[in-house]
């Protein structure tokens, strides 16, 4: 019999072929964002606000399409869309590829993002997974994630010294068309689903998490986290060439500081979780994302551009990590497909706002200006977040009703139950989402309620 603490046969090959399915449709975007500005001279229409425009139009349109793609997932199933997606997405690509014009590459990386696949990837990782073990599925994709971006900081500089900025995008439209074999012979069938509100966002509740302080919190951390890196891969790979590191020679500077934000990174995490200190750590990471911009001001040398690097992407990977289990802590029980919803779409629309926004400022005030955009984005963040609460020892619980009890018996029985926080059934799922304090909560008495 498989433990319930370790991934049965369905949920290790799940959660494998999705993170390997994220990680190679992540890696031609990631490999663009260092090289677009160096490589992209290039083409007509060459400028700092069609640099933006290119980075930030794929934002826009996956802002747009997020929601329903994934509510499209919930009627035709999740492999049908996410194999159209990534259609769209290879598609986007060759366009891109083929265009001589930055007109061209906007309207390419616009139609990839119209292939925004993942939500339903998220779901179907839900699909495949047992309620306990869904967090640690999610973590697995989240790490391909983290690790497909330190990766093609490197290779994107590296590759487009040889095929250019055109083979970059050839490159992404053959790791689509692999996605799609992964999809359909790596990833399992489903055979249950996950329940729709853990999953699946609702325009109704959509509306009603939009009053929620905390969650907006976050929703507005998560904008300014991607306006504020895709603004600075307007103006740094250029700085960079302006301290005499040739465009083939950025991974040089890229791979240390990756790593080393990594490794400064984890030990954030590790004392915010013991400590629970959530709250202190997140404005930390603030912090030293914003002292990261205002030494961009101060012209440094080639170490100073380095260390700037290294500050911004502790903060940057600390965010990443750190705010989607945030949200999950935070979601109302039943709420938290919509609240990722509205989290994606907002995190999407950050990248669009922050390359057009990023670009404007850079043609019109110059590049140095980008910092100073970016430094009153995040002294606005601080006062935003500043009245965020640590939620700590929360988590969530969704459980299936299988006897034939009376629903109202039921969650009154859960409710008394010794660190249930919150609780919830909604009836056409058969299903109670519960938030609880992990600490005195029992997870076998809950259970033993509902079968």
């Amino acid at each position: 019999m498989t433990s319930s603490s370790s991934f049965n046969a369905a949920e290790r090959r799940g959660s494998v072929s999705l993170a390997l399915l994220f990680a190679l449709r992540m890696a031609g975007l990631f490999m663009l964002m260092p090289v677009l500005a160096t490589y992209g001279d290039h083409l007509a229409g060459y400028s700092p606000l069609w640099i933006g425009i290119a980075i930030g139009s794929y934002g826009f349109t996956q802002a747009m399409m997020q929601v329903p793609m994934g509510m499209l997932s919930d009627r035709i199933g999740r492999k049908p869309v996410i194999i159209a997606g990534l259609a769209l997405f290879a598609l986007g690509s060759v366009i891109a590829a083929m265009s001589n014009s930055l007109y061209g590459v906007a309207l390419g990386r616009a139609l990839q993002g119209l292939g925004a696949i993942a939500s339903a990837v998220m779901a179907l990782a839900a699909d495949l997974s047992r309620e306990e073990q869904r967090a640690k599925v999610m973590a697995v994709i989240g790490v391909s994630i983290g690790l497909s971006f330190a990766v093609s900081l490197v290779l994107g500089p590296v590759l487009s010294a040889y095929v250019g900025l055109s083979g970059i995008f050839w490159l992404t439209a053959l790791l689509a068309i692999l996605g799609m074999g992964v999809v359909k012979w790596g990833v399992p069938d489903v055979t249950t689903h996950a329940p729709k509100s853990e999953v699946t966002a609702s325009r109704g509740k959509m509306r009603e998490l939009l009053k929620e302080p905390q969650l907006l919190r976050l929703d507005w951390g998560v904008f300014c986290l991607h306006l504020a890196v895709s603004a600075l891969f307007i103006s740094f790979p250029l700085r960079l060439l302006e301290a005499d590191v040739a465009a083939a020679s950025h991974w040089k500077v890229y791979l240390p500081t990756v790593l080393i934000s990594f490794v400064l990174m984890i030990p954030l995490l590790i004392m915010a979780a013991k400590r629970r200190q959530q709250r202190g750590f997140f404005l930390f990471s603030i912090g030293l994302m914003l002292l990261s911009q205002l030494g961009l001001l101060f012209s440094p040398s080639l170490w100073g551009l380095a260390a700037v690097l290294v500050l911004f992407f502790v903060g940057f990977n600390y965010m990443e990590a750190s705010m989607p289990a945030l949200l999950s802590m935070l979601s109302p029980p039943g709420y938290k497909g919509s609240a990722l919803g509205i989290y994606s779409t907002t995190q999407f629309a950050g990248a669009f706002v922050g390359g057009g926004l990023g670009g404007w400022v850079s043609q019109y005030w110059g590049a140095d200006s980008v910092p100073l955009l970016c430094i009153g984005l995040f002294v606005i963040w601080v006062l935003v977040a500043w009245g965020m609460k640590s939620p700590s020892g929360v988590k969530s619980y969704t459980l299936s009703l299988d006897n034939a009890q009376p629903e109202e018996e039921v969650l009154a029985n859960l409710r008394k139950l010794p660190g249930v926080l919150e609780a919830i059934i909604i009836s056409q799922e058969r299903t109670a989402y519960l938030k609880v304090n992990s600490q005195v909560f029992d997870l076998q008495q809950a259970q033993a309620l509902v079968k």
